[in-house]
């Protein structure tokens, strides 16, 4: 008789390969019920496990690392709780790892994998600019949360919880233009930014070109070399400097909700009030943006959904070994106490 499959065996149960993998290794995450089932289906058809692969488990470390990068954004700490949360709750151990602004993910993922023997990894914000070569390297299943590679890199190689920074950046500074300000300026990311910061400026560019209002690249506030673009003292120093030069603008569309406090603060020490003589929007949706005096506007990003599909991604590729899947999550426009119509 030929042999039969776990894929048979999650056929004739109604049920995916990874439930089964659940009931074969006594995971505590599976209904009593459908794990009987599941064993008796097992037992009727002979079907015998790949012992192999799971001795190579068991050797395994049972650890899942998650490598932040820009640990500075408070967007990320709420993401981290919930990471952290939903991998302890499956029985493995959690691992934060840091990786600095001028490391590779990669590089560094590939050494955590020699010496932690990795079970899975969550690249928490970083570059998109891998290419499949450095992508294939990689010995452990992965998912990349809040970020995609570039459109010419095959999806099929990788996971992926994000948002469309292109299209959710541009709702966002749609919504000034539709009250009144035409004279926007953007508080972006680095020049050489090729992650969501150079999505959120494509979104931007676009939206002003649909409403046919001329792009003027002096409206682009770069940060000033060697800052964080995603701080508040960069929000801070770069719209001092452009407010001292005599910048000319009614709102500004700012990065990130953290770098927007710095922006505000800045607009005060000029002795100016927003929203009266400027609005300000961010991005991100951080907690503090709704207690802040005044409320920010911001495009709210829906962090614990994203964070729990980005585990749910990851535990199906490692317990299944199944295919890569890519999740595109809708923000919320926040129309905060900080915007006014011109």
């Amino acid at each position: 008789m030929e042999s039969i499959t776990i894929k048979d065996v999650a056929r004739l149960c109604g049920v995916g390969v990874s439930t089964v993998s659940r009931a074969i290794n006594n995971h505590p995450d599976i209904n009593p019920e459908t794990k009987e089932m599941i064993m008796r289906v097992i037992s009727e058809n002979h079907y015998i496990p790949n012992n192999s692969a799971r001795n190579l488990k068991r050797q395994e470390s049972r650890t899942v690392a998650v490598l932040i990068k820009g640990i500075t954004n408070p967007f990320f700490h709420g993401m981290i709780r919930i990471l952290e949360h939903e991998i302890e709750r499956k029985k493995y151990s959690f691992l934060l790892h840091h990786v600095d602004e001028g490391e590779n993910e990669i590089s560094v993922a590939l050494e955590l994998e020699k010496e932690k023997k990795l079970c899975g990894i969550i690249f928490l914000g970083g570059a998109m600019g891998h290419t499949e070569e450095q992508l294939k390297q990689i010995g452990s299943p992965f998912v990349f949360a809040t970020i995609q590679m570039e459109k010419s890199v095959d999806k099929r190689l990788y996971s992926s919880v994000s948002i469309d920074d292109v299209k959710e950046a541009y709702r966002m500074v749609d919504h000034l233009i539709s009250m009144g300000h035409r004279k926007i300026a953007l508080v972006a990311a680095r020049e050489d930014d090729v992650a969501i910061g150079h999505m959120r400026l494509e979104g931007y560019q676009k939206a002003l070109e649909d409403h046919k209002i001329p792009f003027r690249k002096e409206l682009v506030l770069h940060p000033v070399k060697g800052d964080n673009p995603y701080t508040m003292e960069s929000g801070y120093r770069v719209t001092k400097r452009f407010l001292e030069a005599g910048g000319d603008a009614t709102a500004f569309f700012v990065v990130s909700d953290n770098t927007a406090f710095g922006v505000c603060k800045a607009i005060r020490d000029a002795g100016k009030q927003v929203p009266e003589d400027y609005s300000v929007a961010g991005f991100d949706g951080i907690e503090m943006g709704q207690y802040y005096n005044p409320t920010l506007a911001t495009m709210k990003q829906p962090c614990d959904e994203m964070a729990k599909e980005a585990v749910e991604l990851l535990f199906d590729l490692m317990e299944e070994q199944g295919v890569n899947r890519h999740r595109i999550f809708t923000t919320e426009l926040v129309d905060g106490e900080s915007v006014r119509t011109v």
